[in-house]
C-alpha cells in the first residue's frame, strides 16, 4: 500500500486551511463589520469557488501561474513552482475551501453581541484588546466550524487540484486524485481500499475537531 497520496492530502489540506485562517479571518471580520462596494465586491469574488466548477477554477489559476505567464516564470526563478508541484495542489485546495471558512467566521463575528465590546470601550480597552479578549473567544465556535468544514473540503479536493497539481505519482498524486487513477486502470481493489482509508481518515478528523469544537462551546457558556 502506497501511503504517498495520503499524507499529501494531509500535509495539503493543514496548510491550506492555515493559509484559509491567516487570509480569511481578517477578511470574514471586514465582511460582517464593514459595509462598503468594494468589500461587497471582494465577498462575491471570494464566494466564486462555490458557485464555480472546479475546473474553471483551475483554469484560471494555471492562466495566472502557469510557466507562461509573468507571475508563473518569476515563481519558477524564485525556485518556488507551483505548477505540477505540491505547492500548486496547496494553491487549489486553498481556493476552493476558504469561501467555507469565510461564510462561517463571517457570521459568527456578525453574531458577536456588539454591547459587551461597547462596555469595553467605556472602560478604556483598546479595540485589539476588545478583539482578543471578547470578540473573537465568542466568535471562536463559528470560526472552528468553518475550519472543519474548510479542511474537510481541502481534504477532498479533486478537479481543481489535478488542473494545478497534476497526476504526478509520489509528487502530487492526492486521495482523490489516486482514486480517479485507480477507476481509470480498472483496479478496483486499489480503489475500494482507497476510498475506505479517506473515508476513516476524515471521519476521524471531523470527530476529533467537533469534539474539541464542542468543548469550546462548552468553555465559554
Amino acid at each position: 500500500m502506497d501511503w504517498f497520496p495520503l499524507w499529501l492530502s494531509l500535509r495539503v489540506a493543514v496548510l491550506a486551511t492555515l493559509l484559509g485562517l491567516i487570509v480569511g479571518l481578517p477578511l470574514a471580520y471586514l465582511f460582517a463589520r464593514r459595509r462598503s462596494p468594494w468589500l461587497d465586491f471582494l465577498s462575491a469574488l471570494t464566494n466564486l469557488p462555490l458557485v464555480l466548477p472546479p475546473t474553471v477554477l483551475g483554469y484560471y489559476l494555471l492562466v495566472a501561474f502557469g510557466y507562461n505567464t509573468i507571475l508563473g516564470r518569476t515563481l519558477e526563478r524564485l525556485g518556488i513552482p507551483l505548477v505540477f508541484t505540491w505547492r500548486g495542489a496547496v494553491l487549489a485546495a486553498w481556493i476552493v475551501s476558504m469561501p467555507l471558512l469565510l461564510q462561517s467566521a463571517s457570521a459568527a463575528f456578525a453574531a458577536v453581541d456588539k454591547e459587551l465590546e461597547e462596555v469595553a470601550r467605556t472602560l478604556g480597552e483598546s479595540e485589539w484588546r476588545i478583539f482578543i479578549r471578547i470578540t473573537l473567544p465568542l466568535a471562536l465556535p463559528g470560526i472552528l466550524a468553518g475550519v472543519l468544514m474548510a479542511f474537510a473540503r481541502a481534504l477532498g479536493d479533486f478537479g481543481a487540484t489535478l488542473m494545478v497539481a497534476g497526476n504526478i505519482p509520489g509528487r502530487t498524486q492526492t486521495m482523490a486524485i489516486a482514486i480517479y487513477d485507480a477507476v481509470q486502470a480498472g483496479d478496483q481493489t486499489r480503489a475500494n481500499l482507497l476510498v475506505l482509508l479517506l473515508t476513516v481518515t476524515a471521519m476521524v478528523f471531523l470527530g476529533l475537531i467537533r469534539h474539541f469544537t464542542r468543548g469550546v462551546r462548552g468553555g465559554l457558556a
